[in-house]
């Protein structure tokens, strides 16, 4: 297939590789020109505008925009919906809140032209490992995009068949999904978020627990200076905690055990506030994704190795970096 992409950070630009290493042309265009100028030295067509992107793709066009959710999506669904013609479809991969999916296919609706929201996981790795795609909008745009979603996601043989489940009963086994009607992908993505903030914050605690298992103000006799990379190595291997999460713990402290290139300071992105958001709305308990997200506001005023370790989890899986102290 042919398609357009609009943002060419982190994620975009890997994305734009793997399409056109799995066939398929792609039309890229970012603010900063130097982005656009390297991935079209890799085979992608630049565009110099949304306007030049829009003419270079043919009809029905296929536009995935993947920005920061708010106003740089908004007003460039916005901008989309004047340039674009019926019968083509726009598709938001960013982490937008799954209430603006809604409205936005409702505008884009009113032109004939179609929009799917897509949670797309995988960060930095999914060049290599793939992307794990949550779709929400109409069906038969799903389907016209399937062929981006195949190549984008890590295929079937990314993990080992679930016993009990009969082969080849649906794409969740590939790493793609439609989810239901316009949100429904942002939806599952924010709840995938929420829980990734809580199973985050149970290594970090666990984590720490171990650093501080040498203190003075334990009883000598039940201290123990335990090499935390060399436990977390350990536990890649046969345990029940064993996750891709840990693998990246792993790799963080065999590049720096005691992660004095980390202060502390973890970030949020949103979701796991709209997933806390969701559940009251839902009346749903959700006791430790609330604490985890509480957790990261505490960490901007005081660091522990535990801050650190989620950091570390960050820029490992995201390529996110700290902010400077007092920003």
């Amino acid at each position: 297939m042919q398609m357009g992409m609009i943002g060419l950070g982190r994620m975009g630009s890997n994305m734009v590789r793997r399409l056109l290493q799995g066939g398929h042309s792609c039309v890229a265009y970012d603010r900063e020109p130097n982005s656009v100028n390297l991935i079209a030295r890799e085979g992608a067509v630049a565009a110099a505008s949304i306007d030049e992107l829009v003419a270079k793709l043919a009809t029905p066009r296929v536009v995935w925009i993947m920005l920061p959710a708010g106003n740089p999506t908004e007003e460039t669904v916005l901008a989309l919906s004047g340039k674009l013609s019926a019968g083509d479809t726009v598709i938001d991969g960013g982490n937008s809140h799954f209430k603006d999916d809604v409205r936005r296919a409702g505008i884009l609706r009113g032109k004939a032209i179609s929009f799917l929201d897509v949670g797309t996981s995988g960060g930095v790795w999914g060049f290599e490992r793939g992307y794990c795609l949550m779709a929400g909008g109409e069906k038969a745009a799903f389907q016209r995009a399937e062929p981006i979603f195949k190549t984008l996601a890590p295929n079937a043989s990314s993990a080992r068949p679930t016993p009990g489940r009969r082969k080849g009963s649906g794409s969740a086994e590939e790493g793609y999904l439609y989810c239901g009607p316009a949100g429904a992908g942002h939806f599952v993505k924010m709840i995938h978020n929420g829980i990734e903030y809580g199973l985050m914050q149970a290594y970090a605690e666990g984590f720490d627990i171990l650093k501080n298992a040498n203190s003075a103000q334990l009883p000598s006799e039940y201290r123990y200076d335990l090499e935390i990379a060399e436990v977390a190595e350990l536990w890649r291997r046969g345990s029940v905690v064993g996750s891709w999460l840990l693998d990246l713990i792993a790799i963080a402290l065999a590049d720096d055990p005691a992660l004095s290139s980390y202060q502390g300071y973890v970030g949020d992105s949103g979701e796991g506030r709209w997933a806390i958001l969701a559940a009251l709305e839902e009346a749903v308990p959700a006791e430790v994704l609330s604490a985890s997200v509480y957790t990261r506001f505490r960490s901007r005023q005081e660091h522990t190795f535990a801050e650190k370790i989620l950091s570390a989890m960050r820029r490992q899986f995201g390529g996110h970096q700290e902010r400077p102290s007092g920003s």
